[in-house]
Order: C-alpha cells, then sequence, then structure tokens
C-alpha cells in the first residue's frame, strides 16, 4: 500500500513539475480561437479568413471566429495581435502590406513581431476599369493617363496595391492621383460607382465583377498569365517589367509557445487540405501556395528586403 500511495505522489509531483508550456500544449486550445482580418469584410483577405475557418472545424477543437479589424492598411488588426498575450488565442491573417507598411515609415510593426504559421494564398496585382471605360488595353488606358487627372484606388497608403500602381507610375512615366481606401472591397465599389478611373488591387478581388461583365481587367501584374484572366495580358507582355502582388498568411505574436504554434502549424496542414477551402478559393479566383513556419518566415524577410529596395528608389517614405 504504502508503495502504491508512493507512486501516487511522485506522479502528482512529475506533474506539477511539468513547464507551463507543456501543460498549455496539453489543454490548448480550451477557448474559441480569434482569428483577426485586418481588412473589410467582402475583400480576398476576409474571403480567405472565413473559408479557413469553416474548414478547420473538423481538425481543431475549438471554433476559430473571424473577426474584422480593418484600418491603416492592415496595421490596427495586427496591432491588436501582437499587443494581446502570446498564448495563442488571437491569429493573426498577415498579408503583404505588413512588408510595406514599416517600409514607407507608417508604422513600427513588421514581420519580426510574429511567428509564422503558413502562407495560404498568393495573388498578383491587376489594373481593372469599369467594362464601360473608353480604354479596351493597357497602353489605350496608359496613354489617356498621361492626359488627365486619373484617380487610381488602392488598400490604403503604403499597401501593396499602392505600391503597385506606383510601380506602373515609375516603370512608364505616368502620374496617377491616388485614392486610398479601407481595402480592396470598398475601393471596387468606388470604381463601379463611378467615382474613380481605376484600381490597382488584385485581379482575385475584382473576379465576382470580371466575370459579371461589370468591370474590365486590362492586364494582370504576374510572371504568365492566371487563370480567370487567361485573355488578360501580363504586364510584362506588353514590356512593362513589374511583378507585384500580395500572399495571405497566418501566424501568433512572439512569445508564444512553441508547443502551441506546432499545434496550430499541424492543424493548418490538415486545414489546407479541406476541398470546401479549395473550393472557396476557386471561386474568388484566389491563388493557393501553401508555405510552412520557416519557410513563410523565409518570404517574409525576401520581400521585407524587396519593398524596402522600391520603397526607397520612388521615394515614398514619409
Amino acid at each position: 500500500m504504502k508503495t502504491f500511495t508512493s507512486r501516487i505522489l511522485a506522479g502528482l509531483l512529475c506533474a506539477l513539475a511539468l513547464p507551463a508550456a507543456v501543460l498549455a500544449q496539453a489543454t490548448y486550445p480550451s477557448r474559441p480561437i480569434e482569428l483577426i482580418v485586418p481588412y473589410p469584410a467582402g475583400g480576398g483577405t476576409d474571403v480567405l479568413g472565413r473559408a479557413f475557418a469553416l474548414a478547420s472545424v473538423k481538425h481543431l477543437p475549438q471554433n476559430l471566429i473571424v473577426v474584422n479589424k480593418p484600418g491603416a492598411s492592415g496595421a490596427i488588426g495586427w496591432a491588436d495581435v501582437i499587443n494581446g498575450k502570446p498564448e495563442g488565442y488571437k491569429v493573426a491573417l498577415l498579408a503583404t502590406d505588413l512588408m510595406t507598411q514599416p517600409n514607407m515609415g507608417l508604422t513600427k510593426i513588421t514581420h519580426e513581431d510574429f511567428i509564422p504559421i503558413a502562407r495560404l494564398n498568393y495573388d498578383p496585382a491587376a489594373i481593372t476599369v469599369r467594362a464601360d471605360a473608353p480604354w479596351n488595353t493597357v497602353e489605350e488606358f496608359l496613354a489617356a493617363a498621361k492626359q488627365g487627372d486619373f484617380r487610381v484606388g488602392n488598400g490604403g497608403n503604403g499597401s501593396t496595391w499602392h505600391l503597385a500602381a506606383a510601380a506602373v507610375e515609375d516603370k512608364t512615366g505616368v502620374k496617377f492621383n491616388h485614392i486610398p481606401f479601407a481595402g480592396a472591397a470598398p475601393a471596387a465599389l468606388s470604381l463601379l460607382g463611378g467615382h474613380i478611373e481605376a484600381i490597382t488591387v488584385s485581379a482575385a478581388e475584382v473576379y465576382a465583377y470580371t466575370s459579371t461583365g461589370k468591370l474590365k481587367t486590362l492586364a494582370v501584374m504576374s510572371e504568365q498569365r492566371i487563370k480567370g484572366f487567361e485573355k488578360v495580358p501580363t504586364l510584362k507582355e506588353r514590356n512593362i517589367d513589374i511583378s507585384i502582388g500580395t500572399w495571405r498568411g497566418l501566424a501568433v505574436t512572439k512569445g508564444t509557445p512553441p508547443e502551441i504554434v506546432n499545434v496550430l502549424r499541424a492543424a493548418t496542414a490538415k486545414i489546407v487540405t479541406e476541398q470546401s477551402l479549395r473550393d472557396a478559393l476557386d471561386r474568388q479566383n484566389m491563388g493557393y501556395a501553401y508555405a510552412e513556419g520557416e519557410a513563410f518566415g523565409a518570404v517574409m524577410a525576401r520581400d521585407h528586403a524587396f519593398y524596402k529596395g522600391l520603397i526607397n528608389k520612388l521615394g515614398l517614405k514619409q
């Protein structure tokens, strides 16, 4: 009896001696996880976030709750995540704006404030106008823009889509009147309303309108033509050497225990195989581009350096 009791006491002492991180792994997640989407509802990032949350049901014991916190080209939502407790209950949906914002001098938040979980997708920028616009080629559009004050909408000052339009200016000599919006969705709505002449958001984010004949895309900023826009040339085909787009991926705040990070990475690797997620991407014509953990971190470091060079070249830092 004494030996049996001693074993029980020894077991309890061992359990008490376990590091907090190990105990966290055993119980995480014990409550719903907030998936912070730092853009308005309806845009590409929001669509991806909601599809991912729905597909996660089979692979996490708690729900992923999508919370939209738009503003400042993503910085408001990302600040909410990095200022939270490092316990895995706030997951950020990152986008390439995180590479442009700090290099523009608009925020102190950088990719180094996060631990990467996985990249989920990639979509190139595109030049899109109203379907009834008089320009049917990118050459016609640029020629007209050189003669007038063309308002070109983007996803916010310092956003990837702002940089896409600025890169077109740099390569062609045209000058745009850049109009910032809280995200791609409101920019597209403004274009539909005739308040601006064009937008440079991703092709995926205008697909619902181009596929129904409300908008038309004149060129995509990718290495090659993309699905759903097979008849639309790349800028490179038109001798304008620009390839810019955005990726979207998951991350948690720096300091989150590695055991929790591993739980999220393992779950994400399974979630991305769900057909419902792939179908949601296909419906929006969004590109699937999975990269796990450290590979995603390497992408962020590379793109941070790329946009730093581009912003300095264009003199856009504020």
